[in-house]
């Protein structure tokens, strides 16, 4: 095994550690919190969470151009007096737009409850931005080691603080958001020492910054309209139900989402690492990769989900006032398969071809009939269940929508694997729903058994490519 294998193996092992971490401090954050606070703190901890995951999107797609552009290149041969004034244009801009924010929302709102939590995101927003700016570089350039010690200091710092709050019988939100904005701003410290050399270089003239600061926001523009689009599929109908019911039924639709969401997390370390390499393969390959990884991806995650039922029974134990809630699970959990394979596969895909156009208008649809579901199920038929399932059914939609459109640029067949998924999720949810026992877990796991079986030609392909792309490296 050469250089180039051993070091697509290590940037993936450092990627993944991080991301076993992060998951590590998801688990506890997700077992503790929602334990030792009231309902509505809760609640109001995850509208923190909900508006902060705007907060990124006001770079205007600078860190995403750089992304898109710079993909693949070596963060050595980089002019880094172009990236230290897009840096400080981009942190100048972050603290007078977070200024104005405040006072306009201290003016109307005040700083109590939602006022509080936007003044909060906005003062993280002052963090985050000028952080993703380095972190978008340093991924889009391979050094994968140094991002993935940038997302554990946050993490360690925020869970290190959470912890020693709640044990010394802190049980305000208020208190972990400020755990959480000093985990981003520990990291964001750490990132400006170790990347000084991009930070504080020389800068160059500012029209020429300008210049490149336009260029990277033309390019990244799409994807940063695709990722608002891509967060409004869910955030319309999460605000809907925060809007209709209460924060207390916001905060515990937040738990299953978040408990649905926990396998996301190791599959971001397979993309983080997926992206610069496949900028470095041949375009002609793409297809046969594409077949690989789909079966590495999702063989195993329609399995892993059989663990949904003794998942929910234990935490319905541990967490008692979420046992209605966590009911819902079994509607939500196949939102991991569709967004890990739209995550790791389908978006990395079509933005290594510079197909972004399609991404946006992929989530612009799905949008629009996440907005239409909404207005159905919340205000027209009042039905908090119907909105859970609407959840999937947009996400579902989504990748299978993106995914076609991508098999027609690399030209591969998906059609059968994607009925076959489409129908494994269907007895998921369905099994899940009505039976609500254990048989409801041996009838999903003797109709994975035939899953495989059906798929068992692909598996061994797949083993026989992975042992071929070791041994050629």
């Amino acid at each position: 095994m050469n250089h180039k294998a051993a070091n697509i193996i290590t940037n993936f092992s450092y990627s993944l550690g991080a991301n076993i971490i992060t998951f590590i401090i998801s688990v506890i954050i997700i077992g503790i919190v929602p334990k030792v606070l009231g309902i509505e703190e809760y609640g109001y901890f995850q509208l923190y969470l909900f508006y902060t995951s705007y907060a990124i999107f006001f770079h205007l797609g600078l860190p995403n151009g750089i992304y898109l552009r710079y993909g693949g290149k070596e963060f050595s041969n980089l002019n880094k007096g172009l990236f230290t004034m897009q840096f400080w244009m981009i942190t100048i801009y972050a603290l007078l737009l977070a200024a104005i924010g405040s006072m306009i929302i201290v003016s109307t709102l005040g700083v109590e409850d939602k006022g509080f939590i936007l003044i909060m995101t906005c003062l993280c927003g002052v963090i985050i931005i000028p952080r993703d700016f380095i972190l978008l570089t340093l991924q889009a350039t391979n050094r994968i080691k140094d991002y993935v010690k940038a997302t554990i200091i946050d993490r360690i710092v925020f869970i290190t603080l959470a912890v020693v709050f709640l044990i010394l019988g802190d049980r305000e939100c208020s208190l972990l958001i400020k755990a959480d904005i000093y985990g981003k701003l520990a990291a964001l410290v750490w990132l400006v020492y170790h990347c000084k050399d991009m930070v504080f270089e020389k800068s160059i003239k500012i029209q020429q910054g300008l210049q490149e600061a336009l260029k990277n926001i033309s390019s990244g523009s799409k994807i940063l309209a695709s990722n608002i689009a891509d967060l409004m599929i869910i955030g319309i109908m999460r605000m809907g139900i925060e809007n209709k019911w209460d924060i207390e039924t916001f905060g515990k639709v937040s738990l299953t989402l978040s408990l649905s969401n926990l396998m996301m997390v190791v599959i971001n370390a397979i993309s983080i690492v997926i992206y610069p390499m496949l900028r470095r393969t041949p375009q002609d390959e793409l297809s046969k990769y594409y077949g690989i990884l789909r079966n590495i991806l999702m063989v195993p995650l329609l399995g892993i989900i059989v663990v949904y039922y003794p998942m929910k029974e234990v935490l319905a134990l541990w967490l008692p006032r979420y046992a209605n809630s966590l009911t819902y699970m079994a509607l939500l959990f196949p939102i991991c398969i569709y967004e890990s394979k739209m995550s790791m596969l389908v978006n990395t895909y079509l933005k290594n071809l510079r197909k972004e156009k399609w991404i946006l208008i992929v989530n612009v649809v799905s949008v629009f009939i996440s907005f239409i579901m909404s207005l159905i199920a919340i205000f027209l038929l009042n039905n908090l269940t119907l909105t859970i399932v609407s959840i999937v059914l947009v996400l579902a939609f989504r990748c299978i929508f993106a995914e076609i459109i991508l098999s027609k640029f690399i030209n591969i067949k998906v059609k059968k694997d994607i009925l076959l998924e489409l129908l494994m999720c269907t007895i998921f949810m369905t099994t899940g729903w009505l039976i609500r026992s254990y048989f409801s877990t041996l009838f999903y796991a003797a109709c994975y058994l035939v899953y495989l079986f059906i798929k068992r030609k692909d598996i061994i392909e797949a083993k026989q490519e992975i042992k071929a792309f070791a041994n050629s490296q």
